[in-house]
């Protein structure tokens, strides 16, 4: 870990010696010699790769060119040419029209589409060592290849969240999430890792964690990554860390149930987003939080009625043990508002089926009061090839939040998604706040541009493209 992906590099002139990629839409085509190529069965169409005949020359059909269509184009081709007869290396003949923003929808196409987490005995099947971009114009080389760079990074922090949330719950309990993470962590130059065990969470009151986890027989963690790249605003990030999820009393339907191994996936772009940010050196602060647990079935599990009190001293009425996300993010929350003194908390969680009713499974939702700040995520979205949209914090709803015997509900009656929301935001203090729930998008039961099967590794790079944005 994590799955190595393919190497990209910019150059400015072709090899004879590899096999060579033509990017093509309708109408002709020239090969790497100048040569028109056979456009019969070209339709244009992103992803569309074929092999002209009794040649080492591709052609990529990349639609008409926007960031979508390349991310595809790219993902298709390393999927073509993956397999037995993978070359170790390939050149792409990039169009004049490629700028930087076009070299890193490619690239990260490029890098996350061949990626494969599989389990197995067997040898995995052969894959493509290399891609070579061949830009025509020497004076923008140095500007592509800083392209390349940063969209490999990106490329790189997704596919470590994706082996995160696929790695099975037999191995991925709550201490191997937070250790591996803590290991990745003390590789990476001004990235700090703490651990915390269940005795310093009894000891400082994460009892939302506590109830959670108290089901399940390997005990919960909470784990802190620490960057601090300068003087600038401090960001903390808040990710779900629910290694395996029952549903506890609460218990869900057999069915979709294996798929809860990836229920961590907020967690995981929040450990890869620090990772990345830090090896990139953004001159800016960000912590990581991550409170990692096991929802499971068994006589010292939290029930239905119970009052909980959180990391401060809120309590909580438990209405639905299957409801633990907001249990556990509720007390990373308090946590960060009370003792880190943030600029800023956004939270990233699989948090309500409801989100996969209201956006599908590619969009993920974005709460806050702050129009700004909800039009930064999706911008920062948008650059890194992730869609988002802002929901309503339906004011009609806040009330609900409150309980009779406790300070709050943990499922107040009304719409699953807003209402979740609003109750973390109790949490949030003063400080400027987003919730991104990601329940739709963190995992895909098929391929589609640079997505495979599994998890998806979905929020990791918005993230990093949030830093970055305030790190400026």
């Amino acid at each position: 870990m994590p799955t190595k992906l393919v190497d990209v590099e910019v150059a400015t002139a072709s090899r004879r010696t590899v096999p060579t990629v033509v990017l093509a839409a309708t109408g002709p085509a020239l090969g790497p010699g100048g040569d028109e190529l056979d456009t019969s069965e070209i339709t244009g169409k992103a992803g569309e790769t074929i092999r002209q005949r009794g040649t080492d020359v591709w052609t990529l059909g990349v639609g008409t060119g926007t960031l979508g269509d390349l991310r595809t184009a790219g993902a298709s081709l390393v999927r073509a040419l993956n397999g037995d007869d993978a070359p170790k290396s390939v050149d792409v003949l990039l169009t004049p029209d490629f700028d930087a923003d076009k070299v890193r929808a490619f690239v990260l196409g490029a890098a996350l589409g061949g990626y494969r987490f599989k389990v197995t005995a067997e040898d995995g099947p052969k894959r493509v060592g290399s891609l070579r971009l061949i830009a025509g114009d020497t004076g923008f080389e140095e500007v592509l290849t800083s392209a390349a760079l940063k969209a490999h990074a990106l490329a790189t922090a997704t596919s470590l969240a994706r082996d995160l949330a696929n790695t099975p719950s037999n191995v991925k309990d709550p201490r191997w999430l937070a250790t591996t993470a803590a290991k990745l962590a003390d590789k990476v130059d001004g990235l700090s890792a703490v651990v915390r065990d269940e005795k310093w969470l009894r000891q400082q009151g994460f009892g939302g964690v506590l109830a959670v986890g108290g089901g399940s027989a390997r005990p919960p963690r909470f784990l802190e990554l620490t960057y601090d790249g300068g003087s600038g605003p401090h960001l903390v990030f808040v990710g779900k860390g629910i290694t395996f999820d029952t549903g506890g009393i609460s218990v869900k339907p057999a069915d979709g149930m294996h798929l809860m191994r990836t229920d961590m996936a907020g967690g995981g772009a929040v450990i890869s987003a620090l990772l990345a940010v830090a090896r990139r050196r953004l001159p800016i602060r960000v912590t990581g939080l991550v409170p990692c647990a096991e929802n499971h079935v068994s006589g010292s599990s939290y029930r239905p009625g119970d009052v909980v009190r959180h990391y401060g001293g809120a309590t909580t009425e438990v209405q639905n043990t299957d409801a633990e996300g907001r249990m556990v993010l509720a007390d990373a929350m308090a946590y960060a508002v009370k003792n880190l003194k943030p600029d800023l908390v956004v939270d990233v969680a699989t948090l309500t089926g409801a989100m996969k009713v209201s956006l599908g499974l590619r969009t993920g939702a974005v709460f806050t009061s702050s129009a700004e700040l909800a039009a930064e995520v999706i911008d920062a979205g948008a650059k890194a090839g992730e869609k988002w949209w802002r929901m309503p914090l339906l004011e009609e709803h806040v009330e609900a939040v409150n309980s009779e015997i406790a300070d709050y509900k943990q499922c107040p009656p009304g719409p699953g998604g807003i209402t979740a929301a609003l109750f973390l935001q109790k949490f949030a203090g003063d400080v400027p706040w987003a919730h991104l729930d990601i329940a739709g998008p963190a995992r895909s039961e098929k391929v589609y541009d640079e997505v495979v099967a599994g998890a998806t590794g979905f929020g990791a790079r918005t993230l990093i493209e949030l830093a970055e944005k305030y790190s400026h």
